[in-house]
């Protein structure tokens, strides 16, 4: 044996946590180390819309209307995507599911392929510190640099320690009453997700509040073990 997993048996790994909490930057270390492939909803809708396959043309024509994309489509694109070559080794779902019935069809559509879900990891976090963490970011508008009003401020104010650039950006959305809304409809959304994979022995719970590298060390030993 090689060490490869076959299509049928590639592990199959969520990533639940409420923005902010360091799914993106996790996923990406996890990708690396481990070899696995970080699918996001958004970035599958782009991707399928882009090379015109036939879901992708039916988000593209809900999106063009306004309208969600439901949840049959998505799942659609998902099949779609687990089926290439790359996903072989297995992949880490950002963002997908976000509801217990996203869950089901989830399930249905692994099921196809005899997979499973091998662990949902939560990225557990302290909302009064996500507020803090999140409303203070801003970035340098010369070369995107990241700074923070607590954690990382520009050794002279106003002024990119990176490029000398002076012209520093924030989010709209990063304010504390919008942060703050957002943790809240995270955790009503997620709650039953909790619930769900617990119930079926595939929950993880890692605490998300420390150095990145304390927190994909953690993630780490269950990536390990779900994909042994």
């Amino acid at each position: 044996m090689d060490g490869m997993k076959s299509p049928a048996t590639a592990p199959v790994l969520i990533l639940l946590g409420p923005p902010g909490a360091g799914k993106g930057t996790q996923a990406r270390i996890l990708e690396e180390k481990f070899g696995l492939v970080q699918l996001s909803t958004g970035d599958l809708l782009r991707a399928a819309v882009s090379a015109g396959t036939e879901a992708g043309k039916r988000a593209k024509a809900v999106m063009e209307a306004g309208d969600l994309v439901s949840d049959e489509i998505v799942i659609a694109i998902l099949r779609d995507r687990l089926a290439e070559p790359d996903c072989a080794k297995g992949v880490i779902l950002d963002g997908f599911p976000r509801t217990t019935v996203q869950a089901e069809a989830l399930d249905t559509l692994l099921a196809e392929s005899g997979q499973q879900i091998n662990a949902a990891i939560s990225l557990e976090v302290d909302d009064a510190e996500m507020v803090t963490r999140i409303s203070g970011r801003f970035t340098c508008g010369t070369c995107g640099e990241g700074y923070h009003d607590t954690f990382k401020a520009p050794e002279k104010a106003g002024v990119c320690d990176k490029c000398g650039g002076t012209e520093m950006k924030r989010r709209a959305d990063d304010n504390a009453e919008t942060v703050a809304s957002r943790l809240e409809a995270y955790h009503a959304q997620t709650a039953p997700l909790i619930t769900y994979y617990g119930d079926k022995g595939a929950l993880q719970r890692i605490p998300a509040m420390g150095a990145i590298d304390e927190i994909s060390a953690e993630l780490a030993k269950v990536v390990a073990k779900a994909t042994a």
